[in-house]
């Protein structure tokens, strides 16, 4: 083979198609758009348009909701953190947050920070700063001989009504 024998499959490159170049072209006139009309103008996408059929958007059954003021914890689960401890990762007695534990590859990054979870068994006394921890976790840490601080206090459903209440009687 030699550089200048190099060429493409047949097939793999056709000419692009001359629009507006006389009826015989079989493009000629409207050029294939159809007649009058909004897309038969340039700058026109209708995405989702199936020609009046109804489209798949909308024939697909809806299911659900996406609550816009839901938490994004990243989880951490305590036997992780044990398999952490047991390879010498993390030591006994260690302060561990968000930014430790994303260090040691434990969690992602989240917006809104870490939350524990008591899957798995925590053995060594350790320290934890974080946004969450379920009761079975906070438990198991204390079990542990460590402690948890909760960065973000979680409100409760009452005191969630007082300070709506109390806003409304401020605007009023």
């Amino acid at each position: 083979m030699k550089l200048n024998e190099i060429k493409d499959n047949d097939g793999a490159h056709t000419r692009r198609m001359r629009v507006g170049r006389g009826i015989g072209s079989g493009k000629g006139k409207t050029c294939g758009r159809g007649q009058k009309g909004q897309t038969s103008r340039s700058g026109v996408a209708i995405n989702g348009f199936e020609g009046g059929q109804m489209p798949l958007y909308m024939r697909i059954p809806k299911r659900g909701f996406n609550n816009i003021f839901a938490k994004d914890f990243d989880v951490v689960n305590t036997g992780a953190i044990q398999k952490a401890v047991d390879s010498g990762k993390i030591k006994a007695g260690d302060v561990l947050d968000h930014q430790t534990l994303l260090d040691h590859g434990l969690t992602g990054k989240s917006r809104d920070g870490v939350r524990l979870l008591a899957k798995g068994e925590l053995t060594t006394a350790l320290t934890f700063k974080v946004e969450g921890a379920s009761k079975s976790a906070l438990d198991m840490v204390k079990k542990a001989g460590g402690t948890v601080e909760l960065l973000v206090a979680l409100q409760s459903a009452a005191e969630k009504a007082a300070a709506k209440k109390n806003s409304v009687k401020k605007r009023a």
